[in-house]
C-alpha cells in the first residue's frame, strides 16, 4: 500500500492550496452567480443572500478559529506555508473588493431593475408626508413597543450586542449640551423589509392587475422616528452597525455526563462569543468607530466599512415575490419508483437495487419507505441516522407513529450538527417521549453517515432493507440539493450498516465491514488502496482513470497519493464544488488531474468515486468528502454500487455530464484561479439543465 512515509515528499508548501482562501474562491463563484446577468432578477438577488450568509458563516467559524490562535500567538505554518497571519491577510485582501462589487451591483443594478418591474425600495423621505405620517403612526403601534434604546455612560455599562444583530450607534443631546452614546437594536422578530402598501392599507385601482409592491427597510422607519425614543432629547445622528461573533462550540464531552445537557448549554454560551468582525456605515463618524471597538475589544482590521444595508442575507425575502418571469422556470420532480396495486417498496427493493438523484428525482420515495414501514404490520423495527431533519420533518412525524404503534425505533440524532443544535435537541426529546430509543452520537465524533436500517418479517424469516444517501433526511433541501440514494436489500451491505448501528447504538469494536468503507475505521486507507490499484494497473501497461465529484478535497494523504498517481500517468478528473487543497495541471505534481467546479441553480452535493479498475469499475457513493474531519473525526459511509446499469447511469448523471458543463462549471489553474470555459450557442451544455430535461423525457416515456 501506498505508505505516509513515501508520500510525504509531497508535502511542500507549494503543492497545497490553502483551505479558507480555497473557501473564499468559492464563495467568489457565488458572487460570480450574483453577478450573472443572464439569470433572472429574482435568482441573482439570491445568490445575493447566499453569498452574503455564506461569509457571516465563515467568520463565524474559520475567522474566529484564526484569531484564536493569533491571540494565542500560533505562529506555525500549514501546510501550506502560511501562518495565522499571513491568512488572515490575504483572506481580507480578497473580501474587501468582494464587498464593494457586491454592494455597487446592489445600488446600481438590482435596485433599478426592481425598479424596473414595479418594486421599489424606497427611503422614507421620499414618501408623501400623508404615507409618511400613516408608517409614523405604524411605528407607534407595531414598532416602538419592541424597541429597548441602551445609554451606554459611567452609571451604565457597554450594553452586550448580540451575533448578526443590526443596530444603530446613536448620539444624543441633553438640553444641558451634554452628549451621551446609546445603542438602538433593530429586531430580529420584524421583517427587516416592510411592505408599504400592506401598513398603510393602499387601495389598488380597479382594473389594474399589475403587479407593484413598495418596500421601506425597518431600520429607515425606526431612525426616521428616532426621537421617540428619546424624549426631550435631541438626536443627533444615527448610524447603522452589525456585529459577527465567534459562534464555534468548544464542547469537552470527555468531562460530560449527559450530552444533550452539553451542547444545551453550549448553545446558551454560543451568543457570548468574542466579536470577529464589526460592520458599519459608510459615514459613520470616528468616534462612534472608536466607541465600538475600545468596548467590542476589537482592531481596525476587524471593520468592514459597507454601503447600506448591512445583512444582506436578509434580502431572500425578495425571492417570495410574485413575479414568476423574474424567477428560472421551476422544475417538478419525477418519481421514478411504479409501485402497482399489489406491491409495496420492499417488493420493489427485493427485486433490484434502486438508485435516486435528487432533486431531479423526487425525494417522496425515501419518505414513502419511512411511512410505509410506520404502518406495515410485518415491519418490526426501524432505525435511523439523522443529521438535519429541518424544522417540519415528516420523517420524524412517521418515526413517531410508528413508535406508538409498538415498533422498536433506534434513532442515532446527531446534536453536533452545526447551526441545527437546537432543532435536533427539540426533535430528539420529542422522539423520547413518543418512545423512541434516542442517542445522541458518539463521543469525540460527529455522526454524519445517511443510513436508514428497516427490519420485517417475511414467509422466509425476517429480511433487513435499507436506504443511503448523500445528503440529510431533509425533505427541503432535498428539492435543491443534489444528492445520491440508494435503496438496497443486499444481505452483506444490509449485515454492514446493522454492525454499524450496533457500534452507534451499543458497544462495538467492529473493524472489518463485507463492503461499506466506514470512516474513521478503514475509509481512508480503502481510498488510498483504490488509487494504489490504478497505479498498478497502469505499470502493467493498462489504462488507470480516477474520477470524483464531492464537495471538498482536503486531505493532505488522500492528495498526495492523487499526486503520486498523475505522475504514473493515471487520467484523474476531480469535480469539487467547494474547497479544493491540490494543485491540477502542473508540471511534474499533477499533470494528468484536472478540477472543476459546479456553481449552480442546485447546491451540489453528492459524492461519488469512481474507479476504472482494469475494466471492472469501482465506484462508491456517500457522506463523505475527503478532509480529515470526515475520515478521522466522523462516522461517515460510503457505499458500493454494484449493478451495473445503475453504475453507468450515476457515472453519466453526475460525472461525465459534470465534465461537459460548459455554463455553470469553471476550471481550477495551477495558480489558485478559476476561469470559465463557455462554447457558445448549440454547444453549451448546463449539467443541471440538461438532467431536468432528460428526466422529464425520460418520465413521459415510462
Amino acid at each position: 500500500m501506498l505508505k505516509k512515509e513515501n508520500l510525504k515528499k509531497y508535502f511542500k508548501p507549494e503543492n497545497f492550496f490553502n483551505r479558507d482562501i480555497s473557501w473564499v474562491e468559492f464563495n467568489r463563484r457565488v458572487l460570480d452567480e450574483a453577478l450573472n446577468p443572464e439569470l433572472p432578477l429574482l435568482d441573482r438577488i439570491k445568490f445575493i443572500s447566499i453569498f452574503s450568509s455564506n461569509l457571516d458563516e465563515f467568520y463565524m467559524i474559520r475567522i474566529s478559529g484564526l484569531k484564536e490562535q493569533i491571540r494565542a500567538k500560533v505562529i506555525e505554518t500549514k501546510i501550506d506555508g502560511l501562518n495565522p497571519i499571513q491568512e488572515l491577510q490575504k483572506i481580507e485582501k480578497e473580501v474587501q473588493p468582494m464587498l464593494k462589487k457586491i454592494y455597487s451591483y446592489w445600488q446600481e443594478t438590482i435596485i433599478p431593475e426592481l425598479k424596473e418591474n414595479n418594486v421599489h425600495l424606497l427611503k422614507l423621505n421620499s414618501l408623501p408626508k400623508t404615507e409618511q405620517e400613516k408608517l409614523t403612526n405604524y411605528f407607534k403601534r407595531e414598532i416602538y413597543p419592541v424597541l429597548t434604546p441602551l445609554a451606554f455612560d459611567p452609571g451604565r455599562p457597554f450594553p452586550y450586542i448580540s451575533n448578526l444583530s443590526l443596530s444603530f450607534a446613536t448620539l444624543v443631546q441633553k438640553p444641558s449640551g451634554e452628549k451621551h452614546f446609546a445603542r438602538v437594536k433593530i429586531p430580529s422578530i420584524l421583517s427587516r423589509l416592510l411592505k408599504i402598501d400592506d401598513i398603510i392599507g393602499t387601495n389598488k385601482k380597479k382594473g389594474n392587475s399589475k403587479f407593484s409592491a413598495r418596500f421601506v427597510w425597518l431600520g429607515d422607519i425606526i431612525e426616521h422616528n428616532m426621537h421617540f425614543l428619546f424624549p426631550g432629547m435631541k438626536v443627533l445622528e444615527s448610524h447603522r452597525f452589525r456585529i459577527t461573533r465567534n459562534t464555534d462550540l468548544e464542547i469537552q464531552e470527555d468531562e460530560a455526563d449527559d450530552l444533550l445537557e452539553l451542547i444545551e448549554e453550549n448553545i446558551k454560551q454560543r451568543k457570548f462569543g468574542s466579536v470577529v468582525r464589526l460592520e458599519i456605515e459608510k459615514n459613520m463618524p470616528e468616534f462612534m468607530i472608536e466607541t465600538l471597538t475600545e468596548n467590542l475589544q476589537i482592531k481596525s482590521s476587524d471593520i468592514h466599512i459597507l454601503e447600506t444595508p448591512l445583512g444582506l442575507s436578509t434580502v431572500m425575502k425578495l425571492y417570495d415575490l410574485p413575479l414568476p418571469n423574474l424567477k428560472e422556470k421551476p422544475y417538478h420532480p419525477v418519481n421514478p419508483i411504479t409501485i402497482e396495486e399489489d406491491e409495496n417498496i420492499f417488493s420493489q427493493i427485493k427485486q433490484k437495487d434502486i438508485i435516486l438523484h435528487h432533486p431531479y428525482d423526487t425525494f417522496s420515495p425515501v419518505i414513502d419507505f419511512i411511512k410505509t414501514a410506520t404502518k406495515d404490520p410485518d415491519v418490526l423495527a426501524i432505525k435511523q441516522t439523522l443529521y438535519r431533519v429541518g424544522s417540519n420533518s415528516p420523517i420524524v412525524k412517521a418515526l413517531i407513529e410508528a413508535a406508538e404503534r409498538g415498533k422498536q425505533i433506534a434513532v442515532l440524532v446527531e446534536l453536533k450538527a452545526r447551526f441545527d443544535e437546537e432543532n435536533n435537541i427539540f426533535w430528539a426529546k420529542e422522539l423520547e417521549k413518543a418512545g423512541v430509543h434516542v442517542v445522541y452520537g458518539l463521543v469525540g465524533l460527529k455522526t454524519h453517515c445517511k443510513m436508514t436500517l428497516v427490519v420485517r418479517k417475511e414467509s422466509e424469516g425476517v429480511k433487513r432493507y435499507i436506504h443511503l444517501g448523500t445528503g440529510n433526511y431533509n425533505a427541503t433541501t432535498a428539492k435543491v440539493y443534489t444528492d445520491l440514494g440508494l435503496f438496497t436489500a443486499d444481505e452483506y451491505i444490509c449485515s454492514d450498516v446493522s454492525d454499524l448501528f450496533n457500534f452507534l447504538t451499543g458497544y462495538s469494536l467492529q473493524k472489518n465491514y463485507n463492503k461499506l468503507l466506514v470512516a474513521p475505521v478503514n475509509m481512508k486507507d480503502k481510498v488510498i488502496s483504490l488509487i494504489e490499484n490504478e497505479i498498478k494497473n497502469v505499470k502493467a501497461g493498462n489504462k488507470g482513470y480516477i474520477a470524483m465529484k464531492l464537495n471538498s478535497l482536503v486531505d493532505p494523504l488522500i492528495i498526495a497519493a492523487l499526486y503520486e498517481a498523475s505522475a504514473n500517468g493515471v487520467k484523474i478528473d476531480l469535480i469539487v464544488r467547494g474547497i479544493c487543497c491540490l494543485v491540477p495541471g502542473k508540471e511534474g505534481l499533477s499533470k494528468n488531474i484536472s478540477v472543476k467546479s459546479i456553481v449552480g441553480r442546485f447546491l451540489e452535493h453528492s459524492r461519488v468515486y469512481y474507479f476504472y479498475n482494469n475494466g471492472k469499475e469501482s465506484m462508491y457513493s456517500g457522506s463523505a468528502d475527503m478532509m480529515p474531519r470526515n475520515l478521522e473525526r466522523r462516522v461517515e459511509i460510503l457505499f458500493p454500487i454494484e449493478d451495473q446499469k445503475l453504475k453507468q447511469k450515476v457515472l453519466d448523471e453526475t460525472i461525465n455530464i459534470g465534465l461537459k458543463d460548459s455554463v455553470n462549471s469553471r476550471t481550477l489553474l495551477s495558480d489558485g484561479q478559476y476561469i470559465t470555459e463557455k462554447s457558445s450557442g448549440k454547444n453549451e451544455i448546463s449539467s443541471q439543465e440538461w438532467l431536468m430535461r432528460n428526466n422529464e423525457k425520460s418520465n413521459k416515456k415510462g
